[in-house]
């Protein structure tokens, strides 16, 4: 890796650690820059994954805070998404990653819808719980909806903080920075599953995993700063257009480009 391959790789990381913590979807800068190197796609999204781990960790306990007290039903939500970034890892050493592919801009689509909807969508969980005399469990719906995500998570990755902003906003009753420092821990927590199958089947780049690496922890930490102090509401519409703007390219890059 040359000099000029190993700055891309860098300021590629700052920018993508940056979005990672603070919306999702990274892999629209990191990706690319990772296949600009001379990587295939499958060790690309590998090396992407590995190499986002630190950075997203980082940026959830710069504002543990706002994490959600670790019960039995979190603990459930966690579990269960682990065993789906495990089984998407899997997968992704079984299969091409373009059979896959052809699934993302819907799953985007879907996400983004869901995140705009997110608080209307709570409040009427918990008004159906009140009605029928109890209290919902906030996580109770989560699980369901999570393990697919963290199953794409393990496999290919791209977009998929947006996806799972969207399912943890249910969770937060729309409380954006309580959902993203919760995503920015789940995604960690998946990628390092996901790395483990990858480290054990070879399928990692290690320095240009460590190079991204080091400025995606300088990203980190700025997103989860920019977190604390950007408004809800701008947030919130940044991350329905972060998804729109990522549905778009992928749906020309796997349905529509020649």
């Amino acid at each position: 890796m040359d000099l000029h391959a190993g700055a891309m790789l860098v300021a590629a990381g700052i920018v993508g650690g940056t979005i990672s913590s603070l919306v999702g979807g990274a892999a629209i800068v990191t990706f690319p820059a990772l296949i600009a190197t001379g990587l295939d796609p499958v060790v690309a999204t590998a090396t992407n994954l590995v190499a986002l781990v630190p950075g997203n960790f980082l940026a959830s306990l710069y504002d543990r805070t706002q994490l959600p007290p670790l019960d039995r039903a979190f603990a459930g939500l966690l579990a269960a998404s682990l065993l789906g970034a495990a089984v998407g890892a899997i997968l992704l050493m079984l299969t091409p990653v373009s059979l896959f592919a052809a699934f993302v801009p819907a799953l985007l689509a879907f996400a983004t819808i869901l995140f705009a909807y997110a608080r209307r969508i709570s409040d009427w969980i918990h008004a159906r719980a009140a009605a029928q005399g109890g209290e919902a469990n906030r996580w109770s719906g989560s699980a369901a909806a999570l393990l697919p995500v963290s199953v794409y998570t393990g496999y290919f990755g791209a977009g998929a903080g947006v996806m799972l902003l969207a399912v943890l906003s249910i969770g937060t009753r729309g409380d954006y920075r309580s959902a993203n420092v919760t995503k920015n821990l789940v995604t960690s927590l998946n990628s390092l599953v996901a790395a483990c199958v990858f480290v054990a089947q070879g399928k990692v780049a290690w320095p240009a995993t460590l190079t991204m690496m080091a400025g995606a922890l300088a990203g980190g930490l700025i997103g989860a700063r920019l977190a604390q102090v950007v408004p809800r509401e701008a947030m919130r519409a940044l991350v329905v257009i972060v998804g729109a703007l990522l549905t778009a390219i992928f749906a020309w890059r796997y349905w529509f480009a020649p």
